[in-house]
């Protein structure tokens, strides 16, 4: 049940230079929009999202993937729906219909960023190439999926993290909690952990202002996360002639001019005196 929105029928397949990312919401899509203000800039350069998958109609995820600009492709498929027009079909066939519409896409990486269902293995077996469906192509390499969770490795899997945080809190169980990135494997919330933030929970705090202060993180986690994956699977190539370097008469501030023609300010006051070569060296680090 792909929706009829003019963005994703005629979504552009043809091969791009830019890393490519698909996202899977649920919800309101506040990790979503992170990434969207995220593309294409130094935080993830070269890099764009060409789709965004919802189980939810009325995600609002979509509406700030259509008000992106330029728009980005959007689609939905719902469990209960997909199971009630296609009688005899399983939840393990629209874990893999999902994987289908995201392989599709090409991408590089997927983030499921508030994705509200948990995969079962086939979705797995097809995103990492070990199962070909019919009339695909087979995925010569395995794709990264990662997960944003809101609490630390090994505590609270699974759903309503935070209200089971804040409550253990309460108890006197635990004082702090935290966000991470991890890779998604079959057993849920179990994978390899990319980034993790511990929150501290604060003696006054309701359960919405530890809310509020813990998905403030998830926002820069979720884009360094997907910046780190991206950079071992699809490293951006930078090279001297997509980036024009001036230094102010202090030399504490460089101007850089990607190639896209924005342009961005790098303070380098603890390099200034270093050779204009390592400052340029730092620099790429920086958009890397």
């Amino acid at each position: 049940m792909i929706n009829e929105e003019p963005g994703y029928e005629k979504a552009n397949h043809e091969p791009s230079t830019q890393r490519r990312i698909v996202v899977l919401i649920s919800g309101s899509g506040t990790n979503l929009q992170a990434l969207v203000d995220a593309q294409n800039t130094p935080a993830l350069p070269d890099t764009r999202i060409s789709l965004v998958l919802s189980n939810r109609k009325a995600a609002y995820g979509l509406t700030r993937a259509s008000q992106a600009d330029p728009p980005i492709p959007t689609a939905y498929l719902a469990l209960q729906p997909f199971l009630k027009a296609n009688p005899g079909r399983t939840r393990d066939d629209y874990d893999v219909e999902v994987a289908r519409i995201i392989i599709r896409e090409k991408p590089d990486l997927v983030v499921l960023a508030g994705w509200m269902h948990i995969m079962g293995d086939g979705f797995l077996d097809v995103i990492n190439g070990d199962r070909v469906l019919e009339g695909e192509e087979k995925v010569e390499k395995p794709i990264p999926v990662i997960n944003l969770h809101p609490a630390l490795p090994g505590a609270f899997d699974g759903a309503n993290a935070i209200e089971r945080a804040y409550e253990a809190f309460q108890k006197g169980e635990i004082s702090h909690s935290g966000v991470m990135v991890h890779r998604v494997v079959k057993e849920v919330d179990r994978g390899e952990p990319l980034l993790v933030r511990e929150i501290e929970i604060k003696k006054d705090d309701s359960v919405e202002s530890f809310a509020d202060r813990l998905h403030k993180t998830e926002w820069e986690i979720i884009v360094q996360g997907a910046a780190k994956v991206l950079d071992e699977v699809a490293p951006f190539p930078v090279s001297r002639q997509f980036v024009t370097v001036a230094r102010d008469t202090n030399c504490s501030l460089l101007t850089a001019v990607m190639k896209n023609e924005k342009m961005y300010h790098y303070n380098m006051y603890d390099h200034i005196s270093a050779p204009i070569g390592l400052i340029e060296s730092h620099l790429y680090q920086l958009y890397l």
